[in-house]
């Protein structure tokens, strides 16, 4: 099972017009958890050859939340109230990278997840623990999902 997920329009990781945004495409591989893979180019560095550690947080973040969204036509959304990343290697540019989100346990309003990126061979670049917490419904009853642009687009 791969079930492309929503992405938005203007969200810097998922924005699909976005002109400085990552524009991840995430799939939900199973149950809790997802996955995007990208190659990044040098304008994500910051030593040179280096995704800078400001957007492997970025990525983390996202994979963590999505891990939780579940159905399309009725998402789950959630902010971060914490993360926790370890840099373990440095995160190369140009090279394919694969990044994983992992549901954990829910708790009420609030969940757990982890996260973690992965180069090409499988070596563990990264990774994240994050606690979410349910973004208020009375916020979500606000939110005109069409306007945001949330949905699955085309693949190109």
């Amino acid at each position: 099972m791969k079930t492309r997920q929503p992405n938005s329009r203007h969200c810097f990781v998922c924005g699909v017009v976005n002109p400085i945004g990552l524009n991840l495409k995430f799939y939900e591989t199973s149950p809790g958890q997802v996955e995007a893979r990208v190659t990044l180019p040098e304008q994500y560095q910051g030593y040179p050859g280096i995704v800078h550690g400001g957007i492997v947080a970025a990525m983390l973040d996202e994979s963590a939340g999505r891990a939780h969204m579940g159905d399309n036509d009725a998402p789950r959304f959630m902010f971060t109230a914490r993360l926790n990343v370890n840099y373990r290697k440095n995160v190369p540019v140009g090279k394919p990278i694969r990044i994983v989100g992992l549901a954990g346990a829910t708790k009420g309003r609030t969940a757990t997840a982890t996260s973690s990126i992965y180069d090409e061979e499988g070596t563990l670049l990264a990774d994240a623990e994050a606690l979410l917490v349910n973004v208020p419904d009375h916020l979500i009853a606000k939110t005109d999902l069409e306007a945001l642009g949330w949905k699955v687009y085309p693949e190109e």
